[in-house]
């Protein structure tokens, strides 16, 4: 697993003139865990870099284009060669934007150190919901700049995984360094008005009138603005190397930092507090965050920068007590950054292998949505979701049930007719409280789109799937309204399953992965073997006008009744017993288990054509309970089964003749059946079909081969 930093342009990887990103990404980066996995990528004109693994981005000038973009793009093209698995990226929210576009399946993070809304491409609501969208990551250096980013944006995001704070990192020093101060007070920083360096010129002057044993320090410099501080114990500095600062802190008794703007964190204060030094801050932006012990001016003034000054230097006894606790409470450590920052990185890399071996996967957590039909009394229990659902429990994963028309069904109220709204917040919630690794959706429709796209940009780990039960041949029920069910969410689903093969569906999109699964049994369920014992029907079958409907609905047309009726004058002989025909009421649960328990065999006959693989879940009650199926061989279920395990039929005369047979053959029907049960539940059970969407939709690949996968 490899990890590329990318470092704003022209920023210095340097040890001779490094920028606070370069600081922060060497001193992290050296002692992360992952050191030997990271490469950083810059551009710097100086020849000596930090020791660590680096590339410098070399880039010849051209007229008329940007170096910014030439600069990203060049990156670009060294990471298809270097194919890592995160790319960091600091400081540059309009890097990520770029990125995005051209390497896709990259895990993108993104570091602020600055703040968010003064920077190209995360000033405008837009493109910080973009970049919320596009990263698995957003990291800021304090919880001020993370507030600055959330600034206008909806509440929904504020409580978001994605957004981080790692705050920038300094070397503790030891208490031994307060014996040794000496009487100086540092100022570190631009030498301009927005650091405050005019205030603290002005004060300086009247602390060092007032006590002449007392020095001032003062690093850095300003080219467009001249502020004049002429004093023969004020020491004007200029730049000095970052650990040449340190020194200095470590020898300063007091430092400043009393920035007049909105500083996202400041690291001044964060190394001065490191050494020991008693700190003045202001209390602006992420100031206050860098130090646990400090003096906070309300107001920045030259008269009240004096007073707090004037007080630490009378008050020995005071200013070495808040040394002591500056050193002792820092906690701000490169090493406690560090880990912060390999948590997140091995959380991802560890799930990342988790998915990517052939080892098989437990404490999955899956949110399973689907209509478990508690509102209906236990008369639908038994259906395909709840087997799924059972083979996902028994493959050792944590599942929570999300029964999608039960809540729709409770909460629906005059402003939410539907309860459509309600459902899809109440979802939202549960992700927030449950982080399932997988959502998995059974005939969820009224589960939105824009929903999934949200919760796909707030857990970037976790995969989507879908399964889809009813027919989709194009001359069958519902054709139309299916096809739109099945389709209304494939854009942001990783996997769908579908009980008709594929191959026979071409408006399915080329792009998406599209999985047939059979219909499952379960041992749970399917609990007769009619093939031990007499039977006294020798004809099964049963249909209805819908499962939630639960009766007939009188004057409907269904080509099946012609097929059963034509079936039962050319096999007069023969026992059937049928229901949801001729006034008969469909029968569910209990009543259903009893009256198969009579019957030798079940037709598994389906509305529409036949078309390749699919049935309905029938299929499971029949074969799985001991049954003979009787399956038209346009289904091509002879892919998986042959004539010694189901009976095929080519047409109703041929349907006849091989039912006539069979009722009078005991033999031949218990032989049928009992190899039909054996191979379907080995095969097509509960367990393995959860199997197979786990590891489909998770895009593992298995060495374990299914039967269904042609």
């Amino acid at each position: 697993m490899k990890i590329s930093i990318l470092l704003p342009y022209k920023e210095n990887f340097s040890p001779e003139y490094p920028g606070a990103v370069s600081l922060f990404v060497f001193e992290t980066t050296r002692i992360s865990k992952f050191k030997k996995n990271i490469t950083v990528f810059g551009n710097t004109e100086f020849k000596k870099k930090f020791s660590l693994k680096y590339k410098n981005i070399d880039l010849k000038k051209k007229l008329f284009s940007s170096q910014t973009k030439n600069y990203v793009k060049k990156f670009i093209d060294l990471e298809r060669k270097n194919n890592s698995t995160i790319i960091e990226v600091h400081n540059r929210p309009s890097y990520i934007h770029i990125l995005s576009k051209k390497i896709k399946k990259k895990i993108l993070t993104l570091y602020f150190h600055n703040d968010p809304l003064s920077m190209d491409g995360s000033q405008t609501i837009k493109e910080r919901k973009d970049i919320l969208k596009n990263c698995y990551k957003i990291i800021f250096n304090s919880s001020w700049s993370k507030k600055r980013f959330l600034e206008g944006l909806e509440n929904k995001f504020v409580n978001s995984d994605k957004l981080l704070v790692f705050h920038q990192s300094a070397q503790k020093g030891s208490l031994k360094l307060i014996d040794r101060k000496k009487k100086w007070i540092t100022f570190v920083g631009k030498l301009n008005k927005a650091k405050g360096f005019d205030v603290f010129a002005s004060s300086i002057k009247k602390i060092l009138k007032k006590y002449p044993d007392w020095r001032a320090k003062i690093i850095g410099d300003e080219k467009r603005e001249k502020i004049l501080l002429k004093h023969d114990r004020a020491d004007l500095l200029g730049f000095k190397k970052h650990n040449e600062v340190l020194e200095i802190f470590k020898k300063s008794n007091i430092a400043v930092a009393c920035s007049r703007w909105e500083e996202p964190f400041g690291r001044t204060s964060l190394e001065a507090s490191a050494n020991g030094c008693a700190v003045i801050i202001t209390n602006k932006g992420g100031l206050p965050e860098t130090v646990t012990d400090a003096k906070i001016l309300k107001k920045l003034t030259v008269k009240s920068l004096t007073s707090t000054l004037d007080y630490l230097i009378k008050n020995k006894t005071f200013r070495k007590r808040l040394q002591k606790l500056s050193i002792k409470n820092f906690y701000l450590t490169h090493k406690f950054v560090t880990n912060l920052m390999d948590n997140y990185r091995s959380e991802k890399l560890s799930y990342l292998k988790r998915i990517n071996t052939n080892k098989p996967l437990k404490n999955l957590r899956i949110l399973h949505i689907t209509n478990f039909n508690e509102r209906l009394d236990g008369r639908l229990f038994f259906n395909t979701g709840r087997r799924i659902n059972n083979g996902f429990i028994r493959l050792g994963h944590s599942v929570l049930g999300f029964s999608d028309r039960d809540i729709q069904k409770y909460y629906k109220n005059f402003k939410d007719f539907k309860g459509a709204k309600t459902l899809n917040e109440k979802l939202r919630k549960t992700c927030y409280n449950y982080k399932p690794d997988i959502i998995m959706l059974g005939h969820a429709d009224l589960i939105s789109q824009d929903q999934i796209a949200e919760l796909r940009n707030d857990y970037p780990n976790v995969k989507f799937g879908q399964w889809f039960l009813d027919p989709l041949n194009k001359k069958g029920p519902d054709y139309e309204r299916n096809k739109t069910r099945l389709l209304d969410k494939i854009d942001q689903i990783d996997a769908s399953f579908v009980t008709t093969s594929p191959s026979a569906l071409d408006f399915l999109p080329k792009d998406s992965n599209n999985f047939y699964i059979p219909n499952p049994s379960d041992d749970s369920f399917e609990t007769l073997n009619n093939f031990n014992k007499p039977c006294n029907v020798d004809v099964f079958f049963a249909l209805s006008h819908g499962v939630h409907r639960g009766v007939l609905k009188y004057g409907k047309i269904d080509d099946r009744i012609s097929f059963l009726k034509k079936l039962s004058e050319k096999t007069p002989d023969v026992k059937f017993d049928i229901y949801g025909v001729d006034k008969i009421q469909p029968i569910w649960a209990d009543h259903y288990f009893k009256t198969i328990a009579n019957a030798k065999m079940g037709l598994n006959l389906s509305r529409g054509q036949a078309i390749k693989y699919y049935s309905s879940d029938r299929i499971t009650q029949i074969v799985g309970n001991g049954l003979v199926c009787l399956i038209d061989e346009k289904t091509q279920y002879k892919d998986f089964f042959d004539e010694s395990e189901m009976v095929f039929y080519k047409n109703i005369s041929d349907l006849s003749e091989k039912i006539l047979r069979i009722s009078r053959d005991e033999k031949l029907r218990k032989s049928i059946a009992r190899r039909g049960k054996s191979k379907y539940i080995k095969h097509f059970n509960s367990t393995l079909v959860a199997d197979y969407i786990i590891n489909k939709t998770l895009g593992r690949i298995c060495k374990k081969r299914f039967l269904w996968e042609k």
